[in-house]
Parts: C-alpha cells; structure tokens; sequence
C-alpha cells in the first residue's frame, strides 16, 4: 500500500523534484507551500498524479498543519527562509519562518511520532576552517550583530530542537545538511549562484562574481539529493542522526563562472562586484564549504554522481525554455 508523505516547501526547487519522484513511484504525496518562494509552476505537472494534493498556505497555520500532518505518513520539511540575499535582507522573517515553522512540524508529528527530515544547511559550520566539514564537527558562528548569520542560526536551532524530540519522546527524527543543491527549477532571485550564471550567460550580459571569486563550493544535482533524502527518512537507522549531502567536488565561484561561459559559448564578461555592493557592508563568507559524506554513503550509499558540466547543460535547457 502506498504511504503518504507531507512536504512543506513541496512547490519549491527540492520540493518539487522530491514529490515528482515520490509520485513516480507509486506514493501519495500532499504538499502544502505559501508561494513566498515556491512557484504553481514547479508542480504544475503533478495534478496528473491522483495521489497528489496541493494545498496553498503557511506552514505557521497550526490548524491547517495539524490536519496535514494527521495524514500523512512521513513528513519532509522543507519550508524555509531561502537564499543569502533573502536572509540578509529580512533577518526577522528568516529567523520566525525556519524556527516557528519547524517548531510546529515537530510538535504535531510528535502525536503519532511520524518520521520527519529536518532539511538543515551548510551554512550550519559557519566560519570553521577544517575541511571536509564533518557531522561531530564544531559550529563557528559570526557574531548576532551580522544577519548573515541569522540563518544559520536558525538553520542549527531546527536541528537542536528535532535531536531533542528524538531522545526526549522517541519522535523519528533525521536532520540532512544540504550542501548547494542545484538542478532545474532553481531560481537565482535570492543569490543561488549557479542559475543566476547560466541565466546571465544565456542573455549575454555580464556574469556577476561577488567578491575576488575565490571562494569555493561544491554543487550536488538534485536528482542525486533527492533520493538521498528518501532512503534517510526510509530508515531507522538514520533516525537521530546528522548527515551531510552534497557533491565533495570542489570549485571555485570565479572557475565556475568561466566553466559556465566556456559551456554555453557565452559572449558574455565576468565582472567582480564586491561583496558591499552586491549585498551590505561587513558582509562575511565562508571561503571553502566542502562536506565529508562518508556517513550518508555508507547508510544510504549516497554519492553526487552528476558531472558540473552535465548540470549545466540541464539548468541551461531549462532556462532556455522556463517561462
């Protein structure tokens, strides 16, 4: 029998290819999203599914949540302040959306102690020099009068309060730390660097590195995240437990902007804006994100298998053709 998995954020980037591919193997899935960063669109297709269900709401209507959750089986919680400009320019609603919300899911899950994935963040390690970052590693914050940090915070908050209902009421609890997770139906409205790249190149127009483009990240394909996140939440295993997902392969943002000129044949110029400009002044990043997956690959054999190059190709056909 089917079960019936509930994912908040489900119109969003990640939400969206998790229900497609829940769906596409025989699970019902209810999504309940506000469009604050969701788009209809992502989920468009779906409707063709009869296990499928929308509903168009905040995750902080208790009443609305507590019917949704009641149904479901697993719950996927998703919904989140996204995306560094976002976060540096509504510090407030960054913070009340990751901790309320999750406050919320957690408490109403634990009435029939359904599973839930926390979706957490790299962003988590904060300033930590030590690289690969590990799960057990210690978090280094920047100081609570930089909003940089206040996602987080709030990020690292969401897993304090999920590892505590998992040994304080037994409530199946997994926490996975995303590392820039990329694919189609990514935006770049709040500062995902990637799409924002192949939009540019695909235009023509400058390709915007901030800083000196020296720092680096890895990218992960989210057809290669998502099923990560359904075998964890599949398992028992993993519940109280911290892993990290993302690609270990490591680039930085200036090399990233030249591959992605260089693949799409772009005319366009790489420019460096400072980072004062781009988003305020004292504005902090991290140099180098790199996770260690060992742990994830060795419960759930996750591996980011998909080449930079290829994720480029698929997030320049999508822009190619997206409305």
């Amino acid at each position: 029998m089917p079960a019936t998995y509930l994912i908040t954020g489900g119109a969003g980037f990640i939400g969206s290819h998790l229900a497609e591919a829940l769906l596409a193997s025989g699970e019902r899935v209810l999504v309940v999203d506000d469009l604050s960063t969701g788009r209809l669109q992502n989920i468009e297709h779906l409707k063709r599914f009869p296990g499928f269900e929308c509903v168009v709401d905040t995750v902080m209507n208790r009443a609305l949540m507590a019917g949704l959750v009641g149904r479901a089986d697993y719950v996927l919680h998703l919904a989140a302040a996204v995306g560094v400009r976002l976060v540096v320019e509504s510090p407030v609603r960054a913070i009340e959306t990751n901790v309320r919300g999750t406050e919320i899911v957690l408490e109403l899950a634990n009435r029939r102690k359904q599973p839930v994935f926390i979706t957490s963040t790299s962003e988590v390690y904060g300033k930590t020099s030590r690289v690969p970052f590990a799960e057990d590693d210690d978090l280094v914050l920047g100081p609570t009068t930089r909003g940089r940090w206040s996602y987080a915070c709030s990020k690292a908050l969401d897993e304090f309060l999920g590892i505590a209902y998992f040994h304080e009421s037994g409530l199946p609890v997994v926490i996975g730390r995303l590392f820039n997770t990329v694919g189609p139906r990514q935006r770049g409205r709040y500062g995902m660097v990637l799409p924002n790249f192949v939009k540019q190149a695909l235009a023509g127009s400058p390709i915007t590195v901030y800083g000196d483009g020296m720092q680096s990240r890895c990218f992960a394909y989210v057809g290669d995240v998502v099923p990560a996140i359904v075998r964890l939440i599949q398992s028992e295993a993993a519940y109280g437990g911290v892993f990290n997902i993302g690609s270990d392969q490591e680039i930085s943002i200036r090399e990233l902007a030249e591959l992605v000129k260089r693949r799409l044949e772009s005319p366009s110029d790489i420019v460096s804006i400072p980072y004062e400009e781009a988003y305020r002044v004292g504005f902090e990043d991290m140099r180098r994100r790199v996770p260690d997956t060992r742990k994830a690959f060795e419960l759930v054999g996750f591996e980011a298998r998909t080449p930079l190059t290829e994720i480029i190709d698929r997030v320049a056909e999508y822009y190619r053709v997206a409305v």
